[in-house]
């Protein structure tokens, strides 16, 4: 049954438009959709999430979202142009170029953190 469905991720945000203002200003990414319970983004990949306001914002210890791209450090990159931050981690079996995780047989991977708290990641990991 839920072989054939489409997911939705939802991410967690305790100010609205200031999550709003962060994922357009510094990410890029514009709503698709608009309701009273958040907001709707659509990738180009053919994703969705949805931000909807709570107070349990930010309290996740791990990765809640991850967008696989052609090439992490070109993200890094653009993204710290632009103010952000990225967060290391030490984890076994990895190794540091700068803000660029290299993970043995993995690829590479980079993690910041939204406007709100939540962990995101950047990787150059493939799906399929």
């Amino acid at each position: 049954m839920l072989n054939d469905s489409m997911v939705t991720a939802n991410v967690p945000v305790s100010d609205l438009d200031r999550a709003r203002s962060f994922y357009a200003d510094t990410l890029g990414l514009t709503p698709a959709d608009e309701n009273p319970g958040g907001l709707v983004y659509t990738t180009g990949g053919g994703t969705t999430f949805f931000l909807y306001q709570t107070e349990y914002a930010g309290r996740a210890g791990h990765t809640i979202a991850q967008w696989h791209v052609g090439n992490v450090a070109d993200e890094v990159r653009d993204l710290k142009a632009k103010g952000l931050t990225f967060e290391h981690y030490d984890m076994p079996g990895v190794t540091w170029d700068g803000d660029v995780a290299e993970m043995e047989g993995m690829g590479h991977a980079a993690w910041f953190k939204d406007s709100e708290g939540n962990i995101m990641c950047l990787d150059d990991a493939t799906t399929g």
